[in-house]
């Protein structure tokens, strides 16, 4: 349930998006508590972006879950943002993220939704 988009101007060479799937993958569900065996995570790099007019090494994030309580974004930003500048080199200025907490009903998978 829990959903991790990353999109980065930054280009990635298959080990690195490997890798980078793989590690933020543990993260989320430990951050959640959450199985990761429900975590998916979608990497998207190579991407033409620019933040404040620049084209330096940038992101924008989307985290999204069943009952992500506004109390942990604080925590959660500062996480995410220094994985990412670890991981791909990415200035913790230059990382936009986005927080949504999904209705359960307004959240399927295996044909169902999670009412």
């Amino acid at each position: 349930m829990p959903y991790l988009k990353i999109v980065t101007n930054r280009s990635l060479n298959g080990v690195e998006r490997s890798a980078l799937a793989n590690t933020t993958s543990a993260w989320t569900a430990e951050q959640l508590g959450k199985s990761e065996s429900y975590v998916m995570t979608d990497i998207r790099d190579g991407q033409t972006m620019s933040f404040a007019g620049d084209a330096a090494p940038c992101a924008y994030v989307e985290l999204k879950s069943l009952g992500l309580s506004e109390s942990r974004t604080e925590d959660l930003a500062k996480g995410l943002c220094a994985l990412l500048q670890g991981a791909i080199n990415v200035d913790l200025a230059r990382i936009y993220i986005e927080f949504s907490s999904a209705q359960r009903s307004m959240w399927g998978w295996n044909g169902k939704t999670f009412r």
